[in-house]
């Protein structure tokens, strides 16, 4: 009798499996592919060192300001490829090793489950007191005309070796506007469509503009509130038809889709009795825990921003919880970040998410453009914005384009998870000259007494 098995062997369950195993847990994690999930082998990981490459072909590129006066000789794709791979099956190495170090069985194969305590791996089954799915999430492509002559999924477009001509990416979530920018650096004439009336929605109205304008100055075309309705053959290849307020015919060489869906089928949870929300997602309550007592989900499985830190302090969360203790996970927490060039960082409420649950506001918005270290380094597009209440001071959004704002943003959540006011923040020090310093500056400007901007 196990007590902790995990379905899931992706950031989040092999979180969970090492917790309960070191408050003293027999745990039991159950993976049918590789170890790492999405994040590892997919995702997080291999898309950074695709766009750590793209940077630095940028930044080669923007040398002559700083007075390096180089060429790029050629461009090896297979190279970056390989160092994916490479970086990709070290972690996943160093995971499967901690797990073992943690005293973590590692079975491999699918997990149904039989009921709330019982799990069948290929006809073998486990017993156990308490279980979390972690199964993350899988690809979901739309039913559309046409699309399977030239769809390329995100997971095919990180073993490219060779850069695609034209490139129609399908909405704006994080990660498609991600390989959006690094597809354009590398030289492709992209088209990043969407049916919204604004790239990245889910964000702050600001962060979208301003990323919209640096997706547009690095050439990439922007076509808002348009559908993708099918895709033809054409005299040169293939053609993208889009219908909005006009109908508007793209060439293309390959259509990028990123959307993903809980991979909840075909686990045994509707027998085991577990509530699933109306996208497959699983419903759970503030511990993580499902409709069924003992039974946790947490990350891609429940839906939502499908991020993998979520999914890892999640799983921190329902172990304890799986393991006696009685903890709620603070959804509003979780910081989310963007890759492009500049970068997003943000976490809690947007301006307009504030307004619309009737709350009084104020912000303050400190320009990257009047930092020391931006204009040293030539990195001056993005800003900092901090969104506050007005009565108490609380810090309910913040949300930062610029370089360094996915690590950046680490100070915003640490600001609103020990309740710190715009006052105390705008009251501490940072080191000169560094990026860090526009989160000061910026809720100085909350305040009114922002230093270094003119005054209105």
């Amino acid at each position: 009798m196990y007590d902790l098995v995990v379905i899931g062997g992706g950031p989040g369950g092999y979180a969970g499996a090492i917790r309960a195993s070191q408050l003293g847990g027999k745990v039991a994690l159950v993976e049918a592919g590789d170890i790492g999930g999405t994040c590892v082998n997919r995702g997080c990981i291999p898309t950074k060192v695709w766009q750590r490459s793209a940077y630095l072909l940028r930044s080669i590129r923007m040398g002559h300001a700083f007075g390096l006066k180089v060429s790029v000789e050629a461009l090896d794709f297979k190279a970056i490829v390989e160092r994916k791979d490479g970086v990709a099956g070290d972690i996943r190495m160093g995971m499967e090793g901690l797990l073992a170090n943690n005293g973590v069985e590692t079975i491999r194969g699918h997990a149904v489950l039989k009921n709330d305590r019982e799990i069948d791996v290929a006809g073998t089954v486990l017993e156990t007191r308490n279980i979390i799915i972690a199964t993350g999430s899988c690809l979901d492509i739309p039913n559309i005309p046409g699309l399977d002559n030239v769809v390329m999924t995100t997971d095919q477009v990180l073993n490219l070796e060779l850069m695609p001509a034209g490139v129609l990416v399908w909405e704006t979530l994080p990660m498609a506007v991600e390989i959006a920018n690094t597809l354009s650096v590398f030289g492709s004439k992209v088209v990043l469509a969407t049916e919204h009336s604004r790239i990245l929605p889910q964000e702050d109205h600001d962060t979208s503009q301003r990323i919209a304008q640096a997706l547009r100055e690095q050439g990439v075309e922007l076509l808002l509130k348009y559908n993708l309705e099918s895709i033809r053959r054409s005299d040169s290849g293939y053609e993208a038809v889009l219908s909005g307020r006009d109908q508007k015919i793209v060439p293309i060489e390959k259509v990028l889709i990123s959307q993903r869906k809980p991979n909840t089928d075909h686990t045994g949870l509707e027998q085991a009795g577990v509530k699933l929300n109306d996208d497959g997602s699983i419903a759970v309550n503030a511990k993580l825990e499902t409709s069924v007592p003992g039974i946790y989900a947490i990350g891609d499985a429940i839906g939502g921003w499908m991020l993998s830190h979520a999914a890892s302090s999640m799983a921190v969360t329902a172990a304890e919880n799986a393991m006696g203790q009685a903890e709620s996970f603070p959804f509003h927490l979780i910081p989310r970040g963007i890759w492009t060039m500049p970068q997003v960082g943000a976490v809690g409420l947007s301006e307009e998410e504030a307004q619309k649950k009737g709350l009084d506001v104020e912000v303050g918005d400190f320009p990257y453009a009047i930092n020391g270290v931006a204009m040293a380094y030539d990195e001056m597009a993005g800003s900092v914005k901090i969104v506050s209440d007005p009565r108490y001071g609380e810090i309910l959004g913040v949300h930062i384009v610029g370089a360094n704002a996915t690590d950046l943003v680490g100070e915003a959540v640490l600001a609103m998870q020990l309740e710190c006011t715009v006052k105390e923040l705008a009251s501490s020090i940072r080191v000169h000259p560094t990026f860090s310093e526009s989160v000061v500056d910026s809720s100085r400007d909350v305040l009114g007494w922002a230093l270094y901007l003119p005054r209105s």
